[in-house]
């Protein structure tokens, strides 16, 4: 075989006629000779070789920063700070598990603080080693000037003061407080309230507000950072304000110069076992003094595995697609190299070192590039609020290996894959079937086909029949990529039976260059495919992810909405609000209902309950007189004027599962560790997906960190408008610093605020697994298009011009786009019917049209810009030079 200078491929440099063959790849001549035209082909074929590289580069990149969140939350290293001096801290243990059998078992973390009993204060003290133990005290307060001042409160936590000394703070003028009605405020607290030494400032804690003077002002010592605003109080007027009398929030310790931390460890564990206590040391002491870094971890492995197992599995979809391609492309060359002797061996000897050659080159760079993106989405997820700042990025060599790993198999899957039938047919089979392809069906690729898609009905089934409320949205992702996976394995079958029905447009609006681009898209069914798989990708992702996005939060909305039966709602700056309060907001002229609120979560332990998850089940704390004109949960049974003491009123499912009725009792584990005996007064309508049991105010507060009802819900009287109540509510409060008045609108807008600002993770991480896929449509695109500069030419040389040309490509790229938009959308489809059955009881799901309509016009721009652009480029070729090629 000669040189073909023309061809963009390899130049063949092995064995001419008459001359001798090398003994194949079993020598190292052999070996030398196939990576020597491994590097030349990878040097000739830019197009393809960069858009592996891009494939492989963008997947690993992706996938490693998923990797990095993961071990983020998994590691969730929180380095202290105000605790920073303190060797040990010992803590409640935040851990809920109950296990009445090894099937059924519910786990969970508290979501209030444990707190420890003042005496265990007392038993650390006396561990060997230890050199001081601090029973500490928080306390959430609001500090305003009282002289008149404009300022809005500041809110900060309050501390005994003997634990100043382990940040550790100094004095930076005054003294330290000693006796009631006197505070010492760091820095950042004085200058934002706008206070020195000696001036008073009112302080709002535990629901009621007093005067304070300002004995000194505090700084930490030099490098230390404290970003929480803190005063310190006498250690007396630290125990009163405490939410819970004779209880400590923690332990710090400081130990003897020469005691070793982990022999002390063991020391206190022992000294405390069976307190429920946990003895934290190093990084671990930050969750003591941020406990939301628990939670948040635990919610950041949840995302973080959610969407880096999609991401995996649409980068391996990608990568492997990609890399197939254009391998498959190749089916000429690999042929002729057949013909003039070539082994099968070192056909795939050639396939694969081309494609480690490309892998690793990627895989290089994205060990740079994942890092990078993975501190990008910790940033941004710090900014929403769902990652504490005091947490530490962290990044190690595991998901860099798992993601390279993973892609390096897909990739050298794909190119054997794509060049399989060019290296086991015969070499005059291969150079028949490079000129036309038809074959693709096999039994392998037919048995794929049904399971992944008889797995898209089984998650569709579970998803509509078996979960409810928004937990059935955690099978919307696979169930979008089984079904596109399905559909790409017989992708030539159905785009032929797309290109069948589309050709009649497309012959009635094109013209004579319609009816070619018709002829194409079904004569190269197979190939066609290959440009239409990855829009139906990104098509299918887009629009199963932002809808899925749309409907959880329009379902949500509505859900509160339709839960709120209030008119307007009093909080505090604070962290609560004065019970004894309730009773000046009846007194207000048209309020017609007024209640104590407040929210926690709880287990039933007694009986269990099965279908309860490590989540648990959502506690509302409820004034008797008020529950039933401010909250919308009608009794089915019972009546909620009846939750007074110790009672409960239980969703009907719940009750039903455990066989217990109005009369009945249940135990009930409280956010904070205890444990309640309850008795079941009311059975509540069932909301799918938010089951609430509601308690009385009184019973579930005291068991909350703050120890207060949060909030005052209010409910005009009838006839009353509700604006005028709201002026008035304002007015009495505008005595009271730190407590502020909010109406229902702006209620409602506060939980959709809230409620976007959770989505907005899972835009961004849909967001580049969409901009991924896209990526994959232009490279797939421009593969394609390359291959056909023979075609191109030919035609050109019959008498075609370049604009007859450029007009069948774009009739074809709209052929390409329609079918593309069809299977995607039954992918998504697939994914979002059953999901809104089971949400919303509506087939459809919630969100704007624009949504689609910008996916459709997205998916036809990309389509456009691959196909013209490239087809430009190869029209530039003179006709007799492509035809040759």
């Amino acid at each position: 075989m000669g040189r073909e200078p023309q061809n963009g491929g390899p130049q063949y440099e092995g064995p001419q006629y008459g001359e001798p063959q090398y003994d194949g790849p079993r020598t190292n001549r052999g070996r030398r000779v196939i990576g020597k035209l491994a590097r030349r082909s990878l040097r000739h074929r830019t197009t393809s070789f960069t858009a592996t590289f891009l494939a492989l580069l963008f997947g690993a990149t992706i996938v490693m920063a998923c990797g990095g969140l993961m071990e983020t939350g998994i590691r969730n290293n929180t380095p202290p700070e105000r605790l920073a001096g303190a060797r040990l801290l010992v803590a409640g243990d935040p851990r809920y598990s109950l296990a009445d059998d090894e099937k059924h078992k519910a786990k969970g973390l508290f979501p209030e603080r444990v707190e420890l009993d003042e005496a265990l204060v007392e038993r650390v003290r006396a561990v060997p080693g230890v050199r001081t133990a601090v029973g500490e005290r928080t306390i959430d307060t609001a500090v305003t000037a009282v002289a008149g001042s404009t300022r809005a409160p500041n809110a900060a936590q309050a501390h005994g003061w003997e634990s100043a000394a382990l940040t550790p703070y100094a004095l930076a003028s005054g003294e330290a407080p000693t006796g009631p009605g006197e505070a010492a405020l760091d820095e950042s607290l004085a200058r934002a309230a706008g206070v020195r030494t000696g001036d008073r400032v009112a302080l709002t804690a535990r629901g009621t507000t007093a005067p304070y003077r300002v004995t000194g002002i505090v700084r930490p010592a030099a490098g230390r950072a404290v970003p929480q605003a803190t005063l310190f109080l006498s250690t007396a007027e630290a125990a009163r304000l405490a939410p819970r009398a004779g209880t400590v929030a923690d332990i710090a310790v400081t130990a003897h110069p020469g005691t070793g931390t982990a022999a002390l460890r063991e020391r206190i564990a022992a000294a405390l076992h069976g307190q429920g206590v946990t003895v934290l040391t190093g990084d671990d002491r930050g969750a003591v003094e941020h406990p939301e870094v628990v939670e948040g971890g635990e919610n950041l492995i949840a995302v973080a595995g959610a969407f880096g197992g999609l991401a995996v599995q649409t980068a391996v979809f990608v990568v492997g697609a990609t890399v197939a391609q254009a391998a498959g492309q190749r089916h000429r060359e690999l042929a002729l190299l057949r013909a003039v002797g070539a082994t099968r061996g070192q056909l795939r000897r050639l396939v694969l070192g081309e494609t480690l050659m490309v892998t690793t080159l990627a895989g290089a760079v994205a060990w740079f590039t994942g890092p990078l993106a993975g501190h990008w989405l910790y940033e941004r997820l710090v900014g929403t609020g769902m990652i504490a700042e005091t947490v530490e990025f962290r990044q190690g060599w595991i998901p860099a290996v798992a993601a390279g790993g993973a892609l390096l198999l897909t990739a050298l899957g794909g190119g054997v894959l794509g060049a399989w039938r060019a290296v086991r047919v015969r070499p005059a089979e291969a150079l028949g079937e490079a000129e036309a392809r038809q074959r693709w069906i096999s039994w392998p690729r037919l048995l794929l086909a049904a399971l992944f898609l008889a797995g898209t009905v089984a998650l569709g089934l579970v998803t509509a029949l078996v979960l409810e409320g928004p937990v059935a949205a955690s099978t919307a992702g696979p169930t979008v990529l089984c079904a596109a996976i399905g559909f790409a394995l017989i992708g030539p079958a159905l785009t032929k039976a797309a290109a069948a029905v589309l050709q009649w447009p497309a012959r009635l609006l094109g013209g004579v260059t319609g009816r070619l681009a018709a002829r194409n898209c079904r004569a190269r069914s197979i190939r066609m495919a290959a440009a239409v798989t990855p829009i139906m990708l990104a098509t299918a992702v887009t629009t199963g992810m932002l809808y899925l996005q749309t409907t959880v939060a329009d379902v949500s909305g509505k859900q509160f909405t339709d839960g709120l039966k209030a008119d307007a709602v009093v909080t505090s700056a604070a962290g609560g609000v004065d019970p004894a309060f309730v009773d000046r907001v009846r007194e207000v002229p048209g309020v017609g209902a007024a209640g104590a609120y407040v929210t926690s979560t709880g287990w039933l332990e007694r009986p269990v309950d099965h279908g309860q998850d490590k989540r648990g089940l959502a506690l509302q704390g409820v004034d008797a007189g008020s529950a039933a004109r401010t909250l919308a949960a009608p009794a089915t049974a019972g009546s909620l004027t009846a939750l007074r003491g110790d009672t409960v009123a239980l969703p009907e499912a719940t009750a039903h599962r455990l066989r217990r009725g109005v009369g009945d009792t249940v135990r009930l584990r409280l956010g904070d560790g205890s444990t309640a005996g309850l008795r079941v007064v009311a059975l509540l309508a069932d909301r799918p997906g938010y089951a609430t049991a509601l308690v009385p105010v009184t019973l579930l507060a005291p068991h909350t960190t703050s120890g207060l009802p949060a909030q005052i819900l209010v409910r005009a009287a009838d006839g009353t408008d509700p604006r005028t109540v709201v002026d008035a509510l304002r007015a009495l409060t505008a005595a009271h610093p730190g407590l502020a008045v909010t109406d229902r609108d702006g209620v409602i807008d506060g939980h959709a605020h809230d409620t976007r600002a959770q989505a907005s993770v899972n835009y961004l991480i849909c967001g580049m697994l969409i901009g991924y896929t896209a990526l994959s449509v232009v490279n797939t695109l421009v593969i394609s298009v390359r291959d056909r500069r023979r075609e191109f030419g030919l035609q050109r040389l019959t008498g075609a011009t370049r604009g007859q040309v450029l007009r069948m490509m774009t009739v074809e790229a709209a052929l390409v786009t329609a079918m593309g938009l069809a299977l995607g959308t039954l992918a998504a489809a697939a994914a979002l019917v059953p999901f809104s059955l089971a949400a919303t009881d509506g087939w459809l799901p919630s969100g704007q049209p624009a949504i689609y309509l910008t996916t459709a016009a997205g998916a036809l721009v990309l389509t456009l810009v691959g196909t013209l652009v490239p087809t430009w480029a190869a029209l530039r070729i003179r006709p007799v030079v492509a035809a040759k090629a």
